[in-house]
């Protein structure tokens, strides 16, 4: 793969998912009872089934282009919370501290993947 930019786009766009997700669902939950009985399958853990490959692919591509270690960090950092608040923070604190988590994981993620996007292109330009 030449360029992780695909990678880190769609890490991104999955990042942003989980933040409407944690942001539109209570507010959809509360309006529609039906919504509430559907909810109950806690997407958190799902979602983690594919943001997790997508961000260390496009990190580790990122990386070796790079080489910087702050990048790696804000999206392990992101990926940490994202992962801890859809599986010890949900089943132990219940979903306040789980959507926190999540709300923050999402933030943090997406501006390490847009972090990553640009080095690694501003290094693939600079070698041109």
């Amino acid at each position: 793969m030449k360029s992780p930019h695909r990678l880190d786009t769609a890490g991104v766009v999955l990042s942003g998912i989980c933040l409407v997700h944690c942001l539109a669902l209570p507010l959809v939950v509360a309006a529609l009872p039906f919504v509430s009985e559907l909810a109950r399958g806690h997407l958190h853990a799902q979602l983690l089934a594919v943001v997790v490959p997508v961000s260390v692919l496009a990190f580790g591509v990122g990386f070796r282009r790079h080489r910087r270690t702050a990048v790696l960090a804000g999206g392990g950092l992101g990926l940490a919370l994202l992962v801890v608040g859809g599986t010890v923070a949900h089943e132990r604190y219940g979903i306040t501290a789980d959507r926190v988590l999540a709300v923050a994981g999402s933030l943090v993620l997406a501006f390490a993947h847009y972090r990553n996007s640009r080095l690694s292109r501003h290094v693939r330009h600079a070698a041109s």
